[in-house]
């Protein structure tokens, strides 16, 4: 019987929305331990614009070109493995992938997929794991937050910080949301968050002070240069300042990163003294979730707090804006201008 053929995107080589191109390939079959997902739904992340320039370490580290984008999809289990026991063919599920993603169909280990949650949509459940996953080890396993505590947030209104917002104020923690546009403010506002900025509208760290003049236990900073010394110089003492990214070193709608931009920005990105954290007692945390994939036990135990998060109600899922596969193009775009709300999905 012949195999089933898969849609994919492929990007050849690193460049703009233009390198996003499509193949087919014939499904290989899994491994003892693998499954196969026929893909509904697709997450976009922001990472898999930086995967299509070229500049995401862990895309050259494990792949190579050509690439297959994406780390997150739901659908339906067509195929399983000799040893899988925990889906059956014809299960609906949700799950991770360290690339790959952008495809009809996916084969992952048995380990990154779960059933799908009764709470969630497909499309939700599909633009559930890399955001929460990426908020849950940051606030979860690499800081340990208490009742009480001032918790500062960048990018509040997109997928990772709508999802550190609901955890920190899970928590007990006094959470300050920082939105871009003004249109944003409500969807913070609405997850929870006790103060909202809008650094479109007023200086951002004069806000930023007036709403903690004692500085922060924790700061959430994805941006880079732009904001990564304040954000460090707001810590109050004993705070951690978590970074997991560096988007304002990236173009914003033009699709290729500008090497010039990039030079001067690494040059001016904060250099931070261990002699000096020790003195000032605050600390920088750092980590890329695709390196991390090998944690298999600690992927199970996030996902497994996470749906039970769901299910009680303390965790909602992220606003949702589809398009078609076929579209993956406009999705980049889109959300490389900084103005989405929430998570864009593709439908295969």
């Amino acid at each position: 019987m012949p195999r089933p053929v898969l849609k994919e995107v492929s990007v050849p080589r690193a460049g703009g929305y233009q390198s996003l191109t499509f193949r087919r390939r014939s499904v290989a079959p899994p491994r003892p331990s693998d499954v196969v997902v026929q893909t509904e739904a697709i997450g976009v992340n922001y990472a898999d614009c930086v995967v299509r320039m070229g500049l995401y370490a862990s895309a050259k580290k494990y792949v190579g070109w050509p690439i297959t984008p994406g780390f997150e999809f739901a659908g339906r289990v067509i195929e399983v493995g000799s040893a899988v026991e925990s889906v059956s063919v014809g299960d609906r599920v949700f799950g991770v992938t360290r690339f790959g993603a952008y495809s009809t169909h996916v084969t992952v280990p048995e380990a990154y997929v779960r059933p799908l949650p009764d709470e969630l949509t497909v499309t939700e459940a599909a633009a559930f794991p890399t955001v929460h996953l990426t908020a849950w080890f940051a606030l979860r396993e690499l800081v340990r937050l208490r009742s009480g505590q001032r918790v500062l947030i960048h990018s509040a209104a997109g997928g990772v910080g709508s999802a550190a917002v609901q955890i920190a104020r899970r928590a007990g923690c006094e959470v300050t949301g920082v939105v871009g546009s003004t249109h944003k403010v409500a969807h913070v506002e609405a997850l929870g968050a006790d103060h909202v900025i809008d650094k479109s509208n007023g200086a951002l760290w004069n806000q930023v002070e007036t709403c903690a003049p004692n500085g922060y236990q924790v700061v959430l900073d994805a941006n880079g240069i732009a904001t990564l010394d304040e954000s460090y110089r707001h810590l109050a003492p004993g705070g951690r300042l978590v970074v997991y990214g560096f988007h304002s070193m990236l173009p914003r709608g033009t699709g290729r990163p500008s090497w010039p931009k990039l030079a001067w920005d690494y040059l001016r990105t904060p250099r931070f003294s261990p002699l000096n954290m020790t003195t000032e007692n605050r600390s920088v945390l750092a980590f890329n979730l695709s390196f991390l994939f090998s944690e298999r036990e600690l992927l199970a135990e996030a996902l497994s707090e996470l749906t039970g998060w769901l299910r009680d109600g303390s965790l909602r899922a992220p606003a949702i804006t589809t398009l078609p596969l076929d579209a993956v193009q406009e999705a980049h775009r889109r959300l490389e201008t900084g103005q989405t709300v929430g998570k864009l999905v593709l439908i295969p």
